[in-house]
């Protein structure tokens, strides 16, 4: 009896320091995300965007790569509100599994968060901040408008940090005019810029693109036949 008080016990102080540690990296990401927001409110950082000589509207972009993008970065986009807790899971657990970060989890809405105002720098409390950032991207624009925003903030190699640039500099065309061919090759740039770049690694980033429409069979977007005819096409 005396040995199983013991275990109790220590299991509920190491359950207490693990409440303890969450709660205390819960505030330390709330402080982050409140100072970001008092340094620059949200819609001030929204018009910045926006602003942009280069910016491209939702209503221009192709529905393939609409659906190439959420395919291959957030396939939950239109369900979650601003973090995936299925993806977050999958994501520690392979962390943990790894001793190490080797994969994110972060929805569409919470990449934009990170543009907007965070480092790229894999950190704790960053991601907590990134959260609550996302939260409050959710609460205030729509879908469409967070898909708009992230697509025109993201880097996509090659100097290129929006999605007009990007199709001007590799394919010559506005992306209202890119083919779908060239709309999944673009959308699986951003995973990894410095290596999907078309102009420097044309066969890695073909391999992406392979990946990219996978990934829409998977998800439904595309039919076996329609992916094997855009690939043969590519």
């Amino acid at each position: 009896m005396k040995l199983l008080r013991i275990v109790r016990n220590v299991v509920l102080l190491v359950l207490a320091l693990c409440l303890c540690a969450v709660l205390a990296l819960a505030f330390l990401g709330w402080q982050m995300y409140t100072q970001a927001l008092e340094e620059m409110p949200l819609d001030q950082k929204v018009r910045q965007v926006r602003a942009q000589e280069s910016y491209t509207t939702f209503e221009e972009l192709p529905d393939t790569y609409v659906q190439a993008v959420i395919a291959a970065e957030d396939h939950r986009f239109y369900q979650h509100s601003g973090i995936d807790v299925i993806a977050i899971g999958r994501a520690l657990w392979n962390d943990l599994k790894a001793m190490s970060f080797v994969e994110g989890g972060s929805t569409i809405t919470q990449q934009l968060a990170k543009n907007l105002y965070f480092t790229q720098e894999k950190q704790l409390t960053r991601k907590v901040a990134e959260m609550f950032m996302a939260f409050h991207l959710e609460a205030n624009y729509t879908k469409e408008e967070i898909f708009e925003l992230y697509v025109n903030s993201i880097y996509f190699g090659s100097g290129c940090y929006d999605v007009a640039s990007a199709s001007q500099t590799y394919f010559g065309v506005s992306p209202s005019q890119m083919t779908d061919d060239q709309c999944t090759l673009l959308a699986g740039v951003p995973n990894a810029p410095s290596v999907y770049d078309p102009t420097v690694n044309p066969d890695l980033s073909q391999q992406r693109q392979r990946q990219v429409v996978s990934l829409m069979v998977k998800y439904e977007y595309l039919t076996e036949t329609e992916a094997a005819s855009l690939l043969a096409a590519a």
